[in-house]
């Protein structure tokens, strides 16, 4: 089995192995290349982020900089916005859906190391020979997701459709659809119902309103 396909089936890989290793040097230098443009540069950032990523959808938009660790590990739907410094370590499968929203300093993790020392050193592999070994868990973030600044996503976790997670929260347990949810570790704290409503504060609408249900298409505005 190669290295990659240990990473999807979730058995302990090989980071160092030479064929991961071009994977994310590639990603690397494209990461980089983004975080070097401008808004501006609206084209080159878009033939930029085809190289880099599996899928990155429609009405999209990273502010950037930007780094991501092998690129075409992650799925990006559409109308996705991501704040300043995202991260995306994604050694495993990340798939973040539409109308997600991401503040400052997102980071997405999903490996996984030994939590004894010397294992975390070296292990060995299914040859016998002496290597540092890690395995990763996949991170799914469902359509119309919030999430505020300084969020980190562990491995593992899937986040609900319609969920909000609070600024500086860790992420390590699936959390539930339309729930807002925050914390070091993360705890769901309310459902999100109706009562969330822009119309119920009336003191910042400022005569501003909500679009009905039935004619909003949930852009990030």
């Amino acid at each position: 089995m190669r290295e990659e396909e240990k990473i999807f089936s979730g058995t302990l890989f090989a980071p160092g192995t030479p064929e991961l290793v071009a994977i994310k040097k590639r990603a690397h230098l494209l990461s980089a290349a983004y975080s070097d443009t401008t808004e501006e540069e609206v084209d080159k950032r878009a033939d930029i982020l085809k190289r880099l990523l599996a899928a990155f959808g429609e009405g999209s938009f990273i502010q950037g900089p930007l780094f991501v660790h092998y690129g075409t590990h992650t799925v990006i739907g559409h109308h996705f916005f991501g704040n300043y410094n995202l991260t995306i370590q994604d050694d495993a499968r990340v798939t973040i859906g539409n109308h997600v929203s991401f503040g400052p300093n997102v980071t997405i993790v999903t490996p996984i190391h030994p939590l004894i020392p010397s294992e975390r050193r070296l292990m060995l592999d299914e040859n016998g020979t002496p290597k540092r070994l890690c395995y990763a868990k996949p991170v799914v973030i469902e359509d119309d997701v919030w999430m505020g600044a300084n969020v980190t996503v562990c491995g593992g976790v899937t986040i609900g459709r319609g969920s909000v997670i609070g600024a500086g929260s860790v992420v390590t347990r699936d959390i539930p659809p339309c729930t807002l949810a925050a914390g070091v570790p993360c705890k769901p704290i309310h459902p999100i119902t109706e009562k969330d409503s822009m119309v119920y504060k009336p003191d910042v609408l400022g005569g501003c309103r909500p679009i009905p249900e039935e004619t909003s298409n949930g852009g990030n505005g």
